[in-house]
């Protein structure tokens, strides 16, 4: 990002003072967003030295000390050991990360979204009000695969969500909720979804160096008709044709808690010799994303890149490792929103996309109560880096 972002925020004052709480699922991520805001206001710091409204502006880390505690039957407690009174805390949590484990009567027990979920309730407890303001930046939003009533069954992500603002949350930010329309909830609370488009062009980008971004030779899909508008606000920003696939299910039985994939149908042009990035918001255990890429194999699709905002991999990286050998995906890109497995960031077709930085600026942004429209909507970045890369990579620029 351009280093004029890093200091336009100095016109407003701070909401409060800036403190962080990364819960321990979501450490790594939180100590190289802290490192970046250390970093800014280290460098501004000389400009408002003597200022009472910048009091406590600058520090060695903005990370405050939380912790959950456990006793021997699973049960626990939320603790915080500095002071909050006044401060703007922002909280981060990934309900995802399985590879957490504590003790449970004795046995080893990984942590579930339920877990991660009910931890972030204590803290909240915790603060007992005593926070100026306080922001969940939650990037795989809990439960928001249960976004919505299609039978007698629960509203899991509704109910969340109400029931973080009535514990005092006033800003909820997740990355490319599976259904943006769930805020619906929340009327009346601050909820932003915010896309991981530009991250993705960029590590795309900078891995891959003989792509030609325009129509006759470049084309994006969507795995299904959920992540339409994603689609098309990456082909609409590229200047690209975009193609669906719809799932045929048999509705006559349940397996793993949905009703499974018959087939999957195309929709759109013909992608013959031409590269494909099949963009969605997770990849759960990659059957239907692998499935679509084969789909278009047969439709004689040049190279495939497969881009989904969260990893999950829950069957592990096996049927990757093998669709990769067979020549069926080129790249696969998602980002370290969500708990990364070892073994998956030493895959040769593996490209990680970073947001620390872009969780930093969020944060430095709305502390200072400044708008983020920018950030939420990446199209002129992208379209300078295109231009960027057409240049270096021999391509006449021009507009997209």
């Amino acid at each position: 990002m351009p280093r004029r972002e890093e200091k336009r925020n100095l016109e407003s004052i701070p909401v409060g003072s800036l403190r962080v709480i990364p819960l321990a699922g979501c450490m790594p991520l939180g100590e190289m967003v802290d490192k970046y805001l250390v970093e800014w206001r280290t460098e501004r710091e000389n400009e408002h030295k003597n200022s009472l409204a910048f009091s406590g502006y600058q520090r060695d880390s903005y990370i405050l000390d939380a912790r959950i505690l456990r006793f021997g039957t699973g049960e626990a407690k939320g603790v915080i050991n500095e002071s909050v009174r006044g401060t703007d805390l922002y909280l981060l949590v990934d309900i995802s990360n399985y590879s957490m484990t504590y003790s449970l009567c004795g046995h080893e027990n990984h942590m579930s979204p339920d877990d991660h979920y009910q931890d972030l309730k204590r803290i909240i407890a915790a603060v007992g009000g005593k926070a100026r303001r306080i922001t969940v930046i939650m990037p795989f939003l809990y439960e928001s695969r249960q976004h919505k009533r299609s039978a007698r069954e629960s509203l899991d992500c509704a109910i969340a969500l109400q029931e973080l603002t009535r514990m005092g949350v006033d800003n909820i930010i997740t990355f490319d909720a599976h259904d943006a329309r769930v805020q619906n909830a929340i009327p009346l609370s601050s909820f932003e979804t915010v896309r991981s488009t530009y991250q993705f062009i960029k590590g795309l980008l900078k891995e891959v160096t003989d792509l030609s971004i325009d129509s006759d030779h470049m084309m994006v899909v969507s795995p299904d008709e959920g992540g339409m508008a994603r689609a098309v606000y990456l082909a609409n920003v590229l200047g690209l044709d975009m193609g669906m696939f719809y799932k045929r299910r048999d509705y006559t039985r349940v397996v793993d808690g949905r009703n499974p994939i018959i087939s999957h149908e195309f929709l759109g042009t013909s992608v013959e010799g031409k590269d494909i990035l099949v963009i969605d918001d997770m990849i759960s255990s990659g059957e239907s994303v692998i499935d679509v890429a084969r789909q278009l194999k047969k439709r004689n699709a040049k190279r495939i890149f497969v881009a989904a905002t969260f990893g999950l991999f829950t069957k592990g990286l096996k049927p990757f490792d093998e669709a990769y050998e067979e020549g069926i995906i080129d790249k696969v890109l998602t980002t370290n929103l969500v708990y990364q497995m070892p073994e998956l960031l030493g895959r040769e077709y593996y490209i990680n996309c970073d947001l620390s930085k872009y969780i930093a600026y969020i944060i430095d942004t709305l502390n200072h109560d400044s708008s983020i429209s920018d950030l939420l909507n990446p199209s002129d970045r992208i379209q300078t880096l295109v231009n960027e890369y057409r240049e270096k990579n021999g391509v006449l620029d021009r507009e997209i």
